[in-house]
């Protein structure tokens, strides 16, 4: 691979790009009652352009009302959600500023990837920042196979180590390249074994860069199968669990739920509305859906169909 070096001379090289990114959320509280309650979170990204983009995981920022990215020299810098994908775990920031002698990552093409490639992954887990775990690609995986609930997301597999505050960090190969953005790991004992997954350079880049998936501000769980029976749906649906204010889900009108219940193995926020249908579509048409939301412009109506005590609502607004 042409301008591949040891691991600590490209270490070196791009560790100042990588930051980490704390959070702030309003979630119900776990006690029963309704109130809500704030939640601090922690993840890593990594400065992709010059005037300020930072990449990251969808995850971590979907629902934050607050943000603040620290670079390695010291002192946090606000920064807002610009564009999210959920259904890939993508997201991308934009800074309030960038700070004297920040660095920027080159994105690498993660089609060229290779199983059995050396790469390394830099982020903060458990807040330790810019922490090194050095392994290899162990597997590819299209959209859907990993995990349901990521449809649009094609993942690399690296042993790797990957805990938590490593999520939206990225994953470097030996040319010094982010090839992925740290999703996820597969654990019984909830640390590391073995089983990390980055979602590739490409999909980031079609869908942040390129297309420039939209940020709506609310985070939700798609209910389908059995959780769709569940809740007496006709057909598949994703139920609201918060909305950030100020966001453009709340200008809408959409409603987060008021109260925590265990569905099965899950905890879920019940309450809120359930969308039943986007732009006249259902809201599993994840392709259908994500290629029209990339297509509205300013002054286009969007419309979303709800499901809210029973009751179908449409909600409607013109985008600004």
């Amino acid at each position: 691979m042409a301008g591949a070096g040891n691991v600590t001379e490209v270490f070196e090289r791009v560790a100042p790009s990588v930051v980490v990114v704390r959070t702030m959320e309003r979630d119900i509280a776990e006690t029963g009652e309704r109130r809500t309650v704030s939640v601090s979170g922690l993840g890593s990204g990594v400065l992709v352009s010059a005037d300020g983009k930072v990449l990251t995981a969808a995850h971590l920022v979907q629902a934050a009302s607050e943000i603040r990215v620290d670079f390695a020299g010291g002192g946090g810098v606000a920064a807002r959600v610009i564009a999210s994908e959920p259904d890939a775990d993508v997201a991308l920031l934009q800074l309030d500023r960038v700070p004297a002698g920040a660095v920027v990552a080159r994105l690498g093409d993660s089609d060229r990837a290779r199983l059995g490639e050396e790469v390394f992954v830099v982020g903060a887990p458990y807040g330790i920042s810019h922490t090194l775990t050095v392994g290899h690609i162990g597997g590819r995986h299209k959209p859907g196979q990993v995990w349901d609930r990521f449809t649009l997301a094609e993942f690399l597999q690296t042993d790797a180590a990957i805990n938590q505050g490593n999520s939206g960090g990225p994953m470097f190969n030996m040319a010094g390249e982010v090839i992925g953005i740290v999703s996820h790991i597969i654990s019984k004992s909830g640390g590391f074994e073995g089983l990390g997954f980055v979602v590739t350079s490409n999909v980031a880049r079609r869908l942040l860069l390129e297309r420039r998936s939209p940020w709506w501000g609310f985070d939700g769980v798609l209910l389908t199968g059995d959780l769709a029976r569940v809740f007496n749906l006709p057909a598949p649906g994703l139920l609201v669990q918060r909305v950030v204010d100020g966001s453009p889900a709340a200008q809408l009108g959409l409603r987060g739920g008021f109260l925590k219940a265990k569905v099965g193995e899950r905890t879920l926020t019940v309450g809120g509305d359930v969308i039943l249908g986007v732009q006249g579509m259902r809201c599993d048409e994840t392709h259908r859906v994500q290629d029209a939301l990339a297509e509205l412009k300013p002054g286009d109506r969007f419309t979303i169909t709800v499901l809210r005590e029973g009751q179908v609502h449409e909600l409607a607004m013109v985008l600004p």
